[in-house]
Order: structure tokens, then C-alpha cells, then sequence
């Protein structure tokens, strides 16, 4: 009779539920320890659609709304460069662009902080579709969770401004959550930036809420409507000038 496998060798009971809380903890310290390990000091979220596509893939898009939608692709990679190139040196890591992973939006963000020479960090999950990680993203900081709730917290524990693009339910998902925590003081106050100031006044009536008193009117302070990564990174950098 074979040595049985030690047990953090035995993949099937490291897959149980009894193991569920070491998965947890090793979501969390897996990443802790590489961010450490890059001098990580502090993040940007960077979030939006997986659909949105590159310019040099619009007109194979097959969706011509979907295709219109590309220049929001090109100012997320225009802002990862910007804050990148600004806040990046080799011994600290300051506004370090963190995505979901992933195409469109985020693989723009990971793209553009690339193309600057810098470090970008991809947070990807396992989800049926619409989820892979991108090839721009810095090899050390990449990486695969299976818990939401270990991701959005990664998201938020070193995040100085959330940038948000047009997107679905997930984007819909990371925005209100940190629209919560800063509303509700369980992180620092930082800019939450809406790209796209048409588009996010069309999809939420944000007076309305305000209106019928489901939000406080001074809630509305916390959006930043922004159509350009040069307004985006002024509104973040003079939130910060100010305090």
C-alpha cells in the first residue's frame, strides 16, 4: 500500500467543502504576497466590459452598437499609460492599473500600462464565458479566483480611484460596491469616475434616486462623470491635491 498524500498534496479534499475556509485564505495571501513581493503600494480599478472591442477588431465585432462603443476601449488604454508612466518606479508602485482580466475594457487597461513599460494587475475568475486572461498583464500579478468576494476585496484594498466604462451586471456589480464601502465609510473617500457622461446618466437616473430620497442628495457628490483619460486623471489627481 502506497503513503497516503499529505493532506495540502490532496486535491480532492483541498475541493471539499470542509477545505472551503483554506480556500478563502489562500485567495487572499496568494495575492497579498505577490503585491508585496512588487512593491505594490496602490491601485486604480479599472472596470468595464469584456465585449467592448479593440479598434483593429470592431468591424469583425458582427454587432454595430457593440462596435461603437470601441473609443471607450481606447481612452481605458490611454489612462493606464498616463497613470502608469506617472506613478511607476523601481523601487514603488504607486496607482498601479488593477482589471478584471479578461478582453475589452480591462484588456485595455492592462494593454496600456504594457505599453508604457509598467506593471498592471488582472484579477480573473472562472465564470462559463467572456472570462480569460489577457496577454498583457504582468505575469506575477495576474491572477484566478473563484470567489467574488475575495476578488472585490482585492479590488478595494489598495484602490485610490475606481474607473468605471460602460459595461453589464458585472460592471454594475464592482461599481455599486464601491459606491457602498465609500458611502458607507468602510474604505477611505476616493473618486469613483463614470466614463462616458451620456451613457451612465442615460442607464441610471441617479436624480431620481436622489429625488425620492433612496440616496442622500450629497451622494451624488461621489460620481465624476468623465469622457476623456486627460479629465479622468485631473479629477484624480486634484481629489488627492486637495485632501
Amino acid at each position: 500500500m502506497k503513503n497516503p498524500p499529505k493532506a495540502y498534496e490532496n486535491i480532492p479534499f483541498l475541493n471539499s467543502d470542509h477545505c472551503r475556509p483554506v480556500r478563502l485564505q489562500l485567495e487572499y495571501l496568494h495575492p497579498e504576497v505577490m503585491m508585496q513581493k512588487n512593491a505594490i503600494k496602490s491601485t486604480i480599478v479599472l472596470f468595464g466590459s469584456a465585449r467592448i472591442p479593440a479598434p483593429e477588431n470592431a468591424a469583425a465585432c458582427g454587432n454595430r452598437k457593440l462596435a461603437s462603443l470601441t473609443p471607450f476601449y481606447e481612452e481605458a488604454r490611454k489612462l493606464a499609460r498616463l497613470a502608469s508612466t506617472r506613478c511607476q518606479t523601481h523601487h514603488e508602485c504607486e496607482y498601479v492599473i488593477i482589471t478584471g482580466g479578461g478582453g475589452g475594457v480591462m484588456e485595455a487597461g492592462n494593454r496600456g500600462a504594457q505599453e508604457a513599460g509598467c506593471k498592471s494587475i488582472a484579477l480573473n475568475i472562472t465564470l462559463p464565458h467572456e472570462q480569460e486572461a489577457n496577454p498583457y498583464v504582468t505575469e506575477d500579478l495576474c491572477f484566478q479566483f473563484h470567489y467574488f468576494s475575495m476578488r472585490k476585496m482585492h479590488f478595494m484594498l489598495r484602490a485610490k480611484a475606481v474607473c468605471i466604462f460602460p459595461g453589464g451586471f458585472g460592471t454594475f456589480d464592482e461599481l455599486f460596491e464601491a459606491l457602498t464601502l465609500i458611502q458607507t465609510g468602510k474604505v477611505p473617500p476616493m473618486p469613483v469616475v463614470l466614463f462616458g457622461s451620456e451613457h451612465w446618466k442615460r442607464v441610471v437616473d441617479w436624480d431620481y434616486m436622489a429625488e425620492y430620497g433612496l440616496i442622500h442628495p450629497n451622494d451624488l457628490n461621489l460620481l465624476t462623470f468623465c469622457d476623456t483619460a486627460e479629465d479622468a486623471w485631473k479629477a484624480i489627481t486634484s481629489f488627492y491635491e486637495a485632501k
